[in-house]
């Protein structure tokens, strides 16, 4: 089973103007529309558009927590999400006029007690199992609580995809995971440089590599991905032609892609071109990838 780990998920509010926003005005849209947001819900999404099941974990709060675990089992996607006590869970505000502007609510409380409930519903996954943890933590988890995730599932034959930046991605590599997924941005913040070139990329990708990490996904925007293998190997790929209309979601699809290239094909190559179909397809629509706009770019690469 795949399962994805959504500590702070989030109704995003989606709205549309013709106009650029005005601070100090009031403003009209030209439409609305909302999702199930957060990262790891992001990629069980794209997962299910692809054929594959998964498990959503994390913790919700209120009346948008009831309604971000309903909504993501009417799209097919199994929950297991832990309940807090107080607060409610966020309703973040995308908005998408001539230049995108985005406000993120800051979510519940985590109490030590409903860390604990993930904890163990986590130390209860099997060999073969596929672990997805993605995005940054809420300021009332610890901040090491990666590292206490996969130092718990240690000893397990458990493929755990990381996408993460700086220190908690750094910090987890000792354990080993299948796959991180940092952009070339993000690679080069780690290492206090900018990285203009490929050889550059690849350089510093294999830093990662060298500290633990199988596999290094470098996401680059227009210029396409990098991958470097665990066999050493670098793939290269560019992106399919599209107008990018929807930057959110796309790191996720890219990482929901890779694994199902992977487990249909045990071919890295077909893993990254799945990812770059799929964080692509994202990015040319309003919301997240359907599997007829995947398979489309998918054979164009």
């Amino acid at each position: 089973m795949i399962y994805t780990v959504t500590f702070n998920p989030a109704l995003d509010y989606v709205v549309h103007m013709d106009d650029d926003l005005v601070p100090g005005m009031t403003n009209r849209s030209s439409r609305e529309e909302f999702y199930y947001g957060g990262k790891g819900i992001n990629v069980s999404t794209v997962l299910k558009q692809l054929g594959y099941e998964s498990c959503a974990l994390g913790f919700i709060a209120g009346f948008t927590g009831k309604a971000i675990e309903a909504g993501v089992r009417a799209i097919g996607i199994q929950t297991d999400f832990i309940p807090l006590d107080n607060g409610i869970s966020r309703i973040n505000v995308k908005i998408k006029a001539a230049r995108e502007t985005e406000i993120n609510a800051q979510g519940p409380k985590i109490s030590e007690q409903a860390q604990e409930a993930l904890f163990n519903r986590l130390s209860l996954l099997e060999n073969g199992d596929i672990l997805v943890l993605a995005g940054s933590i809420p300021n009332s988890l610890p901040d090491d609580v990666y590292e206490r995730i996969l130092s718990m599932l240690k000893g397990k034959d458990v493929l755990v995809v990381v996408d993460a930046t700086r220190d908690l991605l750094k910090n987890v590599l000792k354990y080993h995971p299948f796959l991180i997924k940092p952009n070339n941005h993000e690679l080069g913040e780690m290492f206090g440089k900018v990285l203009s070139t490929d050889d550059e990329i690849d350089f510093y990708a294999r830093k990662l590599q060298e500290s633990g990490a199988r596999n290094v996904l470098v996401s680059m925007a227009k210029d396409g991905a990098m991958l470097i293998t665990e066999n050493g190997d670098r793939i290269r790929i560019g992106v399919p032609k599209g107008t990018v209309k929807n930057s959110v979601g796309a790191g996720d699809s890219m990482v929901a892609g890779f694994i199902a290239g992977y487990l249909q094909s045990k071919d890295y190559n077909i893993a990254l071109k799945m990812g770059t179909a799929a964080g692509s397809a994202t990015a040319f629509s309003d919301g997240l990838a359907t599997a007829e706009g995947i398979q489309k770019l998918y054979q164009t690469l």
